[in-house]
């Protein structure tokens, strides 16, 4: 069989078709298009109608290859972890824009937030917190592949930061309700990095209430959200007397990040 063949059989995405035939073969993205005519051994197809079978079942490709690429870093996934979004990117994005020798990353999974955050900013002290051990696992690999020192805890959101002070908060928490029509797209990721409560904002009630006493003078809280919930965590900043409160769209146009600082 030539790449031509598999990939004309493969009933799947064409450009996710091309993906698992390089990772089954070992040929770069490039080569499987610039050379359809290569024949594959009996080996590579088999792994490759191996990775097609499952993606057919919905499992999504960065689980199939094992890694996703965020913010130029390509990081190890795994079922314990969320896939990063390209839309979280927005979060790095505007921590950049801060001034700040200290941040933590909440709920870091991957560590995709606190990696990137590390990888721009060399010199800031990043602490990455993770509820789930075996999550934390996946992120302190990261770490040691990219050579990026972060302080990983292992707990629920704020409880392991105990009398320290940050100049910026940064979480991506769980923001699906219950009873969510999109979970179903969905049950290949952990379903508690997902969904918070009946209306998602569990998770986010929480930070909001707490985050205030572990930010330095003028520290930043920023929070990832989800589509519609923009003017709740506003609120819910604001009420937890955060100044500044404000919500930023992501390239869709679509409110996604939400923050405000303490005086």
């Amino acid at each position: 069989m030539t790449i031509e063949q598999a990939l004309r059989t493969a009933a799947v995405d064409t450009r996710e078709a091309r993906l698992l035939l390089a990772a089954a073969s070992g040929f770069s993205e490039a080569s499987v298009v610039a050379y359809p005519e290569r024949s594959l051994t009996e080996e590579t197809e088999a792994r490759f109608r191996s990775y097609i079978e499952r993606r057919s079942r919905g499992e999504p490709v960065a689980y199939i290859l094992g890694r996703k690429e965020f913010y130029g870093l390509e990081l190890a996934v795994n079922p314990a972890v969320l896939i990063p979004r390209p839309e979280t990117e927005l979060l790095v994005e505007l921590a950049l824009q801060r001034a700040f020798s200290s941040v933590v990353d909440l709920g870091t999974g991957s560590g995709a937030i606190a990696l990137a955050i590390k990888r721009q900013r060399p010199q800031a002290r990043v602490v990455a917190v993770e509820a789930s051990a075996a999550a934390l696992a996946v992120a302190q690999r990261n770490a040691v592949k990219h050579g990026l020192e972060i302080d990983f805890r292992h707990g629920r959101w704020l409880e392991p930061l105990a009398g320290e002070r940050f100049d910026l908060i940064l979480a991506n928490p769980p923001y699906v309700a219950e009873g969510d029509a999109h979970l179903g797209d969905l049950v290949f990721e952990p379903r508690g990095a997902l969904v918070s409560g009946p209306d998602g904002l569990d998770a986010i009630r929480e930070i909001t209430r707490e985050a205030p006493r572990y930010l330095s003078p003028g520290g930043w809280l920023l929070l990832e959200h989800g589509m519609g919930q923009a003017g709740h965590v506003c609120a819910l900043l604001s009420q937890a007397g955060l100044e500044e409160v404000d919500s930023c769209p992501d390239l869709a146009r679509i409110p996604r990040v939400a923050g405000g600082k303490v005086k």
